[in-house]
């Protein structure tokens, strides 16, 4: 009986956080829609371009001249790049880049949120956009960021984001990427987005609150907008674009992210307050803890469902289910460079075992004390994204 009643719970909390949770929020708008109350930009408000970077000497000159050639008016943008510490020579390529103003900060190695707090604590817009050195923004997504902003309620917007790839390679990834933005328009429609991704997003600077270290920076500086009882938005229209990691890279970057994301949870675990900040405490709990802990449900069902084989049909058919969906994903691990590791049927499966498998190692890490104060982007190889086009 114990474990039937563990076998349907996991069950139950596996499909509440995989689809209960995404239909939930798509429901919500059906019911609940709050547009926006933005004006047309009659003035446009100053703005800080924040690249934190660690040995980006491969990228950082090509995202210097996408800074540049952003369609904002350059008496009102400044770009800071704030070195973390680079020992590849980012500091010499931005020093001699002449195309238009450039503020460099050259700082000894430190780790990303304490490199961000002194780039803010250096800038002078009204308007923080953080950004990642290896995504390159469209020409309008500094307007597209800003036009929100004409809101009062609004304190922040999350950017779009999608990949340079050639529609094989991370086929996983960009499903997942494609999938949450859908949940973040839903989310945006009826309040606030669970929080924003760090290659492309904007706040008020009057906002912006110290980052603690071992958190993630874009999550923990986002929801600050939503713990001071402003709306974080969404828009589809501020779009910036850039590579994928290979496999290999992808899982230390899901265990980095994972670990950190879970800490910055408890970090702000006041957002998880229902009286306070009613259903946002809700969608944080589902959307960044439950998603990202699926995998313990996963492990439970994998152990116990074997020595249930004869209780019945139901429980044979989860079996053999189990066994063909982690045998397609160990498939697609070992194809994982091969034409046919990357078709869907393989390539799917691998993605979300990778990903929960990550997770799972992820939250060891938690309760053991690890900590990513430092990191190192995780990136394709460059002969790898050769003859790539933008999706």
């Amino acid at each position: 009986m114990i474990g039937v009643i563990i076998f349907w719970a996991a069950v139950a909390l596996l499909a509440y956080a995989t689809f209960g949770f995404p239909v939930m929020t798509w429901l919500r708008t059906r019911w609940r829609h709050r547009p926006l109350q933005s004006e047309p930009l009659s003035s446009y408000p100053s703005i800080s371009l924040i690249i934190a970077a660690y040995n980006e000497a491969d990228v950082i000159l090509q995202k210097l001249h996408n800074a540049a050639a952003l369609d904002y008016p350059p008496e009102l943008l400044e770009i800071i790049v704030a070195s973390d510490g680079s020992d590849d020579g980012t500091q010499e390529i931005v020093r001699s880049f002449q195309e238009r103003p450039v503020r460099l900060l050259d700082l000894p190695r430190q780790g990303k949120n304490t490199t961000i707090n002194e780039a803010v604590a250096a800038a002078g817009g009204d308007i923080l956009v953080f950004t990642d050195a290896d995504s390159m923004l469209r020409p309008d997504a500094l307007c597209e960021l800003v036009a929100p902003l004409t809101d009062q309620t609004v304190g922040g917007v999350a950017g779009n984001y999608r990949y340079h790839t050639d529609g094989a390679e991370g086929l996983g990834e960009k499903s997942y990427w494609d999938f949450d933005r859908q949940i973040k328009e839903w989310q945006s429609a009826t309040g606030s987005v669970t929080s924003a991704t760090g290659q492309i997003y904007a706040i008020r600077r009057s906002l912006f609150q110290s980052v603690p270290a071992s958190v993630t920076d874009d999550a923990f500086i986002s929801r600050s907008v939503i713990g001071q009882q402003q709306r974080l938005v969404f828009n589809p229209a501020a779009l910036a674009s850039g590579p994928i990691a290979d496999a290999d890279g992808e899982y230390r970057r899901k265990i980095r992210v994972t670990t950190r994301g879970l800490n910055t949870v408890w970090q702000q675990r006041f957002l998880l307050n229902p009286f306070r900040y009613g259903y946002y405490s809700l969608q944080l709990f589902s959307h960044k803890v439950l998603r990202r802990l699926i995998g313990l449900p996963l492990l439970i069902l994998a152990i116990a469902t074997p020595f249930m084989w004869s209780k019945g049909i139901v429980y044979r058919l989860a079996a053999v289910g189990q066994l063909a969906f982690h045998g397609a994903a160990l498939t697609g691990y070992l194809l994982r460079h091969r034409p046919l590791g990357r078709k869907k049927p393989l390539s799917l499966p691998f993605h979300f075992d990778m990903v929960n498998l990550a997770a799972l190692q992820a939250a060891v890490k938690l309760l053991r004390g690890h900590r990513f104060d430092v990191w190192q982007a995780e990136r394709m190889q460059p002969s790898i994204r050769e003859g790539q086009e933008a999706r």
